[in-house]
């Protein structure tokens, strides 16, 4: 592949397509405050809200230490069934890892 070719197979593709394409399938979301959101993904819309389901959320929180001034995260997880989430809370989404094995 030259990069001419590379540029325009990047371009004619939209990004939400990698989203369409983990529907039904488990991803990760990176959210703002520190969230980190695993679950089967339902639905989305343009503006990336999601319906997830059999859920868990990690939030890690970093409080400092009075007494000597270190600073310690504190990791929370919870479970749920099922979560809507807000798109504009959304960094990151990554789509289930998809290995082929050439044998």
């Amino acid at each position: 592949l030259n990069r001419s070719r590379a540029v325009f197979i990047m371009s004619s593709t939209d990004p939400l397509d990698l989203i369409r394409l983990s529907i039904d399938e488990r991803v990760y979301v990176k959210c703002r405050g520190g969230r980190e959101i695993r679950g089967k993904l339902h639905a989305y819309d343009p503006h990336l809200n999601m319906i997830l389901e059999d859920v868990e959320e990690t939030i890690k929180e970093t409080e400092a230490d009075e007494s000597n001034g270190e600073e310690k995260v504190k990791t929370t997880k919870r479970k749920m069934e099922m979560v809507f989430l807000r798109g504009d809370a959304v960094i990151l989404i990554s789509p289930p890892l998809r290995t082929t094995l050439n044998k």
